[in-house]
């Protein structure tokens, strides 16, 4: 038996793997773009698949398709929802900035596998086209799943992530409230802080990035669909995407509406470039959380110390013992390929030439790929490195009790200059600024005493 089956389009025949569900104009994009190997991401295919199973059934409410084919396209929709399929959609990434390879992926294998699920009598093969896609182009169905999916991921992936992340560091937060440690102005000793403060503005950063997460994912519910070709909704009925919007919203609950300006929604994707900057706004901080962290922990004895990250695994080929901050290293890898898929995102977002921008698949999943790694190394972080976080006391007790920059609750008594002057003959001398103020007589016992408490100057 031949391997393969002969499938006419506009374009001719080609020889489609027999066991494929999918046609002829996806066989033409496996063979025009064997380039990465990578498929689109899943949710973005469940995100179109979404759109034709309701809009198939929007046609049907419209007497626009046969309520009986209408049904057997639903019902393959949802195999491909379940994930039955997903080795039906080969097509590369990098393929027609459209994004109509994989538009017509999805066309293709629902339309074979609805004209299966059909009974003898209705038994007449689906067209990919005329039925599957009808009200739609790529143009505003490709846009649409990626603002889909792209919301789905960051509701239920990425804010329940850092959610979770703000609860672990607000309580290490209350934790570390009595912990008095040194703190540090351009990367040099200043005035104490305790570490629940320092805590408290770590919390902060990761409210502020679900705040803005969720402020520019407004964007994202607006969809360009009803479009068609151009934003002019030609071969569209004018009640379809109103109703088939409608319904994903209630789908997905989420708040999903019509685009108010066609034309907006079908030529830019200024929303996805907003959403990815705040993408990597959240990255930005993760990366100073992580870093600090990591350094705060650095030693066990020749650095800073002063805290203790949990143990995950052994952290030298060649040094028994070692142990590494591999979390916060993991995470900061992360926020570094977040930002990087923000220029890509950017530069994809000036690919919008006249009435469409012809970047989206890689946009797409430069978008999910970001939200995607941020949500799971998140959790990672929280799980296998706060959780287990201590703060050593005694090395935050030593350190602040050398820093000269204690001298700074000696500057209102004695002035600036003179503080100065101390600080300096202090470091030359080796000496605290305790040791040296009581040796020089500066100030009787009591006072200083009371001037150098740490718990006055935080």
């Amino acid at each position: 038996m031949s391997r393969t089956r002969s499938e006419k389009d506009s374009l001719g025949t080609m020889q489609v793997p027999n066991d494929a569900l999918y046609g002829s104009q996806t066989a033409r994009a496996v063979e025009n773009f064997p380039i990465s190997g990578q498929p689109i991401p899943r949710p973005l295919l469940y995100a179109l698949t979404l759109i034709k199973q309701q809009a198939a059934l929007v046609n049907a409410d419209l007497k626009l398709l046969d309520p009986t084919r209408a049904t057997a396209i639903s019902q393959a929709a949802a195999e491909i929802l379940a994930g039955t399929h997903d080795h039906q959609f080969p097509v590369d990434i990098y393929q027609t900035g459209s994004g109509t390879s994989s538009n017509m992926n999805v066309n293709e294998v629902i339309a074979r596998r609805a004209s299966q699920l059909l009974t003898q009598e209705a038994a007449k093969s689906l067209h990919p086209n005329d039925e599957v896609n009808l009200g739609q182009s790529s143009n505003d169905v490709f846009p649409s799943a990626i603002h889909i999916a792209c919301a789905q991921q960051i509701q239920e992936k990425l804010l329940p992530s850092l959610q979770q992340m703000e609860r672990l560091l607000a309580a290490k937060s209350a934790e570390f409230t009595k912990i008095i440690k040194i703190g540090r102005t351009h990367l040099q000793d200043a005035t104490p802080i305790t570490f629940g403060q320092v805590f408290s503005g770590y919390t902060r950063q990761v409210q502020l990035s679900q705040e803005r997460l969720a402020n520019e994912s407004t964007g994202l519910y607006e969809l360009p669909l009803g479009g068609t070709a151009v934003g002019t909704g030609i071969n569209t009925h004018a009640e379809f995407a109103a109703r088939t919007i409608a319904r994903i919203a209630n789908e997905t609950r989420l708040p999903f509406r019509e685009a108010s300006n066609h034309f907006e929604a079908q030529a830019a994707r200024d929303a996805l470039v907003a959403v990815s900057g705040a993408l990597k706004s959240c990255a930005v901080s993760l990366s100073k959380i992580a870093n600090d962290i990591r350094l705060l922990g650095s030693g066990p004895r020749c650095g800073y110390g002063e805290l203790q990250l949990p143990a995950v695994q052994p952290g030298s080929s060649i040094m028994p013992g070692k142990v590494n901050p591999v979390m916060a290293e993991s995470l900061i890898q992360v926020c570094a390929r977040v930002i990087g898929n923000d220029a890509s995102i950017t530069l994809c977002g000036l690919g919008g030439y006249f009435e469409l921008n012809t970047m989206m698949p890689l946009m797409a999943a430069a978008m999910l790929e970001s939200i995607e790694l941020l949500s799971r190394a998140i959790s990672l972080f929280g799980d296998r490195c706060l959780t287990g976080l201590q703060a050593d006391r005694k090395r935050c007790a030593e350190l602040m009790d050398q820093s000269l920059a204690l001298v700074t609750s000696l500057a209102p008594v004695i002035g600036y200059d003179r503080a100065a002057e101390l600080a300096k003959q202090a470091f030359h001398e080796g000496k605290t600024i305790r040791e040296l103020v009581l040796t020089e007589k500066v100030l009787p016992e009591d006072e200083l005493n009371k001037l150098l408490n740490p718990e006055r100057m935080i």
